[in-house]
């Protein structure tokens, strides 16, 4: 009997370490605003129910898009075309790169890094810098637009910012990130393959084009042309009547966290002390640009734009910043811990972590100073 109640309380310990692991950062956002509490009474008006909605949407249409299929199947039609090592590299970094400004970066990884893998085995060829540059590739393709990651969505509507002037100062890295994904994929050998792909079927068209409606008025929610509590509304009564199990696909976790990091930087903005502080070290432009990167490799990319937003108004330095710090360590940006997940639970190659610093580092050295001189010479 005591040995069953010492494996029981075994299982529950490794479970409890386990969630720890996997949802470090709710942790830290709930345990940051309880702590913060007892100082400051949180304020409901901390929340901001706008961009919870604006997520919430986003995650539901992404899982039906994923669940339906939609993705594969276009990425299925266009390697088939592929016939050297360049062209599939090509095809797969650039299919990641452009479906994370739409689907969200952590949605591309998961998509696109097995369809990578499986794609290796047929042709016999080692994945592992495919998968680091579509890692790169997610992080910078999905800086792009408003709904492409959860800080330009924080950003985006915690500014009120309109989309030409986000464009404005999105698209120049966007720009820089083909050049250097092109010179990177394409300084490889170049070698010819022979691919045996079948064709992704998808069973039930109706649902895709509904889905796709609803993806499309989303959108014109995150562009301001239509109200979010509306369209909000469209989502419910849609998946109450399309597919019920969405609602368990959504990730709550990350509501949740974004409602921890609300609640702690509301806080914690009341307190003269840290206020003043925060405020002097985010009062030029250039140090919010350096104070977002450096911060993004320490405590990851989406919990600095919220730490830093609640102390200055540079937007465009900070946009800049949190998205090019998306590179350097792993945790910079947690949709790259998701592709380290997925290779190494494939082949647990210790080469990994190497080629993955070395591209990222070198990104941040060709970036940050390029986007320091746009940052400077556009004010």
């Amino acid at each position: 009997m005591n040995q069953i109640v010492q494996t029981e309380e075994v299982k529950k310990k490794s479970s409890f370490i386990e969630f720890l692991k996997k949802e470090c950062v709710l942790v830290i956002a709930v345990t940051l605003a309880i702590l913060s509490s007892f100082i400051s009474i949180p304020k409901m008006s901390y929340i901001d129910f706008k961009v919870l909605i604006l997520l919430f949407n986003l995650m539901v249409v992404v899982a039906a898009f994923k669940e339906l299929k939609v993705l594969d199947s276009i990425a299925i039609r266009l390697l088939k075309r592929c016939n050297t090592y360049t062209s599939i590299s090509l095809a797969l970094v650039f299919i990641t790169f452009i479906s994370s400004m739409i689907v969200t970066n952590d949605v591309a990884l998961i998509t696109f890094v097995p369809l990578s893998i499986v794609i290796a085995k047929k042709a016999n060829i080692n994945v592992l810098k495919i998968v680091i540059f579509q890692t790169l590739a997610a992080n910078l393709g999905s800086s792009f637009t408003p709904m492409g990651n959860p800080q330009n969505l924080f950003i985006y509507s915690f500014y009120n910012l309109n989309p030409i002037d986000f464009f404005k100062i999105t698209l120049p890295i966007v720009i820089l990130a083909v050049l250097f994904l092109v010179l990177l994929v394409c300084k490889d050998k170049k070698i010819n393959l022979s691919l045996d792909l079948e064709d992704v079927k998808i069973d039930n068209k109706r649902d895709v084009y509904l889905f796709g409606g609803l993806f499309l008025i989303i959108l014109l929610s995150v562009f301001h042309v239509i109200d979010c509590k509306v369209t909000f509304l469209i989502t419910i009564i849609m998946i109450l009547l399309l597919n019920k199990k969405l609602f368990s696909q959504v990730d709550y976790s990350l509501l949740i966290t974004f409602i921890g990091f609300f609640i702690f930087v509301g806080n914690i903005s009341t307190m003269d002390l840290v206020k003043n502080f925060m405020e002097g070290i985010l009062g030029s432009p250039q140090s919010t640009f350096l104070s977002s990167i450096l911060s993004s490799q320490v405590i990851s990319n989406v919990p600095a734009t919220m730490l830093l937003s609640g102390f200055t108004n540079h937007f465009k330095e900070l946009l800049l910043g949190v998205n090019i710090g998306g590179m350097g360590t792993l945790i910079a940006s947690l949709a790259s811990v998701i592709s380290y997940k997925i290779y190494t639970s494939e082949f647990k190659n210790e080469n990994y972590m190497k080629y993955f610093t070395f591209y990222n580092i070198l990104g941040l050295v060709i970036f940050v100073p390029l986007a320091y001189m746009f940052m400077v010479y556009s004010i």
